[in-house]
C-alpha cells in the first residue's frame, strides 16, 4: 500500500514524535508514505484569520503538488492541516470565482480530479482494525484510554463527512485492536482552545483541565489524540496544573504511539520520551506477547 503524505509544519517541530511514530508504524505495517515534494505550510496557524484567499491558496498549492506527483490519496496527520485541506478543496470545487483567484495566486490550474484527503484516523480505518490486531505483538490490556477527537476531525461535518459529529467511534474501534479498554466519557469532541494558546492562556488551561478531569473521572489512565495542538495543550498544560495543586498527571499519547506500542515498537522509537507527562512502564501491566 502506498499513500501520499502531507506532514505539515508541526510534525517537523513541536509534534515531531507524531511524525516519528507514524513513520515507524507505517513501516511495520508495510505502508509506504510518499511525502509531497516541496510542500509548504497550509496556513492553519494564521492565514485563515488574515486572508481568505491566502487561507485557500496555501492548501490548494499543496494539493496541486500532490496531483503533479500523481498522488490520488494523501494523509494529513495534523487535524488542523486536514481541516484546511478538505475545506479548501470543498471551497474551490463549489466556487468557480474563488477557484479562478486561487489558480492565479498559485500560478497554475488545479488538478481536474479530486484528491482524497485522509486524517490519521481515516488512514487506520482504511488499513483496518483486523490488520492491526493481526500485527499486534503486545497486548495493552493495562490501559484504559479516553479517545479524544477534538473539534477539527469531525467538523464541519457537511465537509468532512467523517464519523459522528457528537459521538464519534472510529478511533475507539482502532484502539480497541490493541487490547486496551476504551472509556465512555463526555469530552470526546470538546475544544481544548488550541487556537488561543498564546492569546488566552488562562482560558485554555481551564478548558484543558476540564477535558483531563473528565477523562480521569471516567476511568482513563491515558488520553489518545490525533492533533498536535490538542496534544500540546493537554500534555504541556499539566505542568501549570501541578502548580495549582490537586492535579494528578494523565499521560497524553498520539494514536500512532499507542498503536506502535501494540506492534512491539520501542518507546524511544516512538518518541514517548518527548512528552511532559510520561507513560509509566507499569501502566501497561506487564503486556503479554500476542501469539494468535
Amino acid at each position: 500500500m502506498k499513500i501520499g503524505y502531507f506532514p505539515g509544519c508541526s510534525l517537523g517541530g513541536t509534534a515531531k514524535e507524531f511524525d516519528i511514530s507514524l513513520r515507524a508504524v507505517m513501516k511495520a505495517l508495510g505502508v509506504e508514505l510518499v511525502e509531497i515534494d516541496d510542500w509548504s505550510c497550509c496556513g492553519a496557524s494564521s492565514a485563515h484569520a488574515s486572508s481568505h484567499l491566502l487561507a485557500v491558496s496555501l492548501p490548494a498549492r499543496n494539493l496541486l503538488l500532490a496531483g503533479q506527483q500523481g498522488l490520488t490519496e494523501i494523509v494529513a496527520p495534523c487535524a488542523a492541516c486536514y481541516s484546511r485541506l478538505v475545506i479548501a478543496q470543498h471551497e474551490v470545487a463549489n466556487d468557480a470565482g474563488l477557484k479562478a483567484k486561487v489558480e492565479r495566486a498559485i500560478e497554475s490550474p488545479l488538478p481536474a480530479g479530486e484528491i482524497r484527503i485522509l486524517n490519521v484516523v481515516q488512514l487506520f480505518e482504511r488499513i483496518g482494525p483486523e490488520k492491526l490486531q493481526a500485527a499486534k505483538r503486545v497486548d495493552l490490556a493495562g490501559l484504559s484510554i479516553a479517545a479524544y477527537y477534538g473539534c477539527l476531525l469531525v467538523r464541519p461535518h457537511e465537509i468532512t463527512g467523517f464519523d459522528d459529529v457528537e459521538q464519534p467511534v472510529i478511533m475507539d474501534a482502532i484502539l480497541a485492536a490493541t487490547g486496551a479498554r476504551l472509556v465512555d466519557w463526555n469530552f470526546k469532541t470538546e475544544c481544548c482552545g488550541g487556537a488561543h494558546s498564546i492569546s488566552h492562556k488562562p482560558i485554555v488551561t481551564k478548558l484543558s483541565k476540564k477535558i483531563l478531569d473528565d477523562a480521569r473521572q471516567s476511568g482513563a489512565n491515558v488520553v489518545a489524540v490525533a492533533c498536535p495542538m490538542c496534544h500540546s495543550n493537554l500534555d504541556m498544560r499539566q505542568v501549570e496544573l501541578r502548580k495549582e495543586g490537586g492535579h494528578q498527571d494523565l499521560p497524553v499519547l498520539y494514536l500512532t504511539e499507542l498503536l506502535g506500542l501494540a506492534l512491539g515498537l520501542g518507546r524511544k522509537e516512538l518518541g514517548l520520551d518527548l512528552h511532559f507527562v510520561r507513560l509509566p512502564e507499569q501502566a501497561q501491566t506487564a503486556p503479554q506477547e500476542n501469539r494468535a
